[in-house]
This record gives structure tokens, sequence and C-alpha cells, in this order.
């Protein structure tokens, strides 16, 4: 019997209950996985809240690490025993196994930990679009990154630093500005009490940023695209505070020839080879130390319902796992 947890009607974290279910053979091109860690993340409150429909009833969770062990009639390039991690849809990660197609799944060594890998997966990858495909960073270049001391932050602003980049990050409060800053930014910016767009025109000179990523949303907008310079880009993948809303080009966009993007992970990695390209680089990071994941707390299946009121009420400084 299989421990999952699903949602029958969309709302607040009490509508995340726990279910034992019977789970069928892998389709012809699925494995079956029995987890080692599930990766938290807060794309999970967003399927849960209704925020970003699915139908129901649903499972929820979306990145995971195990070992597979059982593959469908058709699966080539998978074999009973891999350790695999993956990120994407089917939702369903919450659970201590599932049947989980092959498309997304990508290999991990054995020196690599299902704790790490787990929580890679949507962050890390995030970080890999955001930086290299979203908006290909230079060396020496100043960004802005919104929430730098959050579990995406983390390893973007390492990855970011490695490249080169002059790091601008923004937190919530006095405490995180040091994590932000042990993860690779330049300058902390604690955007709860200081005017950022201030800051970040002061600590440039006037210039502005070439790019931002604002994954806060709703409260950062205005914010964010005051501190971008002339045809600096707006990359909006996150809506913490809220989603964007009511974009006025002509007042907005216009005045500095700015542009604009909402992307997307699942876009951006939709092939095969898109995934693997960016887990190889990713997991090339890691091994060379350039990032170092610190999972910050672990959270029984069980405890779910907390694990998420502790999301959503920014009680998680970094990484955080499930583990089933």
């Amino acid at each position: 019997m299989t421990t999952a947890i699903k949602i029958e009607k969309t709302g607040g974290p009490e509508v995340l209950k726990i279910k034992t279910i019977d789970l069928d053979k892998p389709g012809p091109e699925e494995v079956f996985i029995e987890h080692k860690a599930i990766g938290l993340n807060f794309i999970d409150t967003y399927h849960r809240s209704g925020l970003y429909p699915v139908e129901l009833p649903s499972g929820i969770g979306t990145e995971g690490s195990g070992i597979i062990k059982k593959i469908g009639s058709k699966v080539k390039d998978f074999s009973i025993g891999d350790r695999i991690a993956y990120a994407g849809t089917p939702l369903g990660a919450y659970s201590s196994e599932r049947n989980y197609p092959t498309k997304n799944l990508v290999k991990i060594s054995k020196e690599m930990d299902f704790n790490i890998a787990a929580t890679l997966m949507t962050k890390g990858l995030t970080s890999y679009y955001l930086l290299c495909k979203a908006y290909p960073v230079s060396a020496n270049e100043t960004i802005l990154f919104h929430a730098a001391a959050g579990g995406v932050g983390q390893i973007f602003c390492q990855w970011a630093k490695s490249l080169g980049c002059k790091v601008i990050g923004t937190v919530g409060s006095d405490e995180k500005i040091g994590i932000a800053k042990k993860n690779g930014c330049d300058f902390v910016i604690n955007y709860s009490r200081e005017d950022f767009a201030k800051k970040v025109l002061e600590f440039t000179k006037g210039k502005g940023v070439s790019v931002v990523y604002d994954g806060v949303g709703k409260n950062t907008l205005e914010g964010s695209i005051e501190c971008l310079q002339v045809k600096g880009m707006l990359i909006s993948f996150g809506n913490s505070s809220g989603p964007v809303e009511n974009i006025d080009v002509k007042k907005m966009i216009q005045p500095k020839s700015l542009y604009f993007t909402r992307p997307t992970m699942f876009h951006y990695l939709a092939k095969k080879n898109e995934l693997e390209e960016g887990a190889e680089k990713l997991f090339e990071k890691v091994k060379l130390g350039k990032i170092k994941v610190e999972i910050s707390k672990k959270y029984d299946l069980e405890d779910v319902v907390q694990a998420h009121k502790d999301l959503e009420g920014r009680k998680i400084i970094g990484p955080a796992i499930i583990v089933p």
C-alpha cells in the first residue's frame, strides 16, 4: 500500500489529506518509484490554493528523488535499481511511491545524496533556465534577484556568482541578510524597511540593472521596473505576494523600452535533451562546489499540513524536503 497526499478541493493547508492507495503497475513509458525524498516548493501552495488550477481530485508535489523498482514495457533508458530525480507534472510527488513518466526523469550518481537531489530539481533547474536561457547573463553584469535567501534564491545567487555576476539580492527581514550574503550576494537590501529601487540605483550609480528576476510578484513589480536600465528585462517567475496584474505597457514598459517575460520551467525544459542539458550543468556546479545546498528543514509526510503553514508563513529559510 502507498501513502499519498491528495486534494479534493482547493483551499488552505487543511485540504491536504493523507490517503492510503493501491497503485497500478507502471504504464508502458512509466516507472514505479520508491521515493527517498520529496521537494517542498512554493508552487505547491499555488496548486493547493487554486491559484494555479488543477483537475480535482489531484495529487500534489512536483519533484522527488528515489529508486526505480519497476519499469514499463516500453522503457529503454532506465532500469530497475536506477537512482533518479525528477521535477514536473503530473503532480503527485507527495507520496511514498508513485508511477511516473520517464520524459522528466534524470539519473543521479551514487555520490549524490537523495535529499539534495530532491530539492535541487525544481529550484536548481529554475535557476538554470533563468540564468542560462530566459536571460543568459554575462560576467560582470549587475543583476537583481528578489527573495535571495529563499530556496531558489540561495541556489540562483551562488550560480550567478560562479558566472561572474555582481548580484544584488532583496530579503524580507534582517535575519536573512547574512544568508543571502553567504550564498553569493554582493549587496543585500531588506525590502520590508527600505526602498529597494532607490538602493539599487544608488549601488549602480544611477544606471540600474540589466535584469530583475522577480519571484515575489505584486508587491515588487513597480520597484523592479524602476530600477531597470534602458532596454532592461523584467523576468517575473513567481507570485509569492500575489499575481502581477494590469501591466500598463505605455506607462511601465515604453518609457525605457523594457522587456517583460513570464517564463516557466516546463516550457524551457520541455524536451528531453533540454532537461538533460540543464541537469548536467546543475549537477556539475554541485560537484565542483560552486553550488552548496543545506537542507533547512525536514518534514514527515504526515506533517504536510504544518509544512505548508510554515512555507506560507515564511518560516522556512532555504531548501526543505518531505521524507516519506
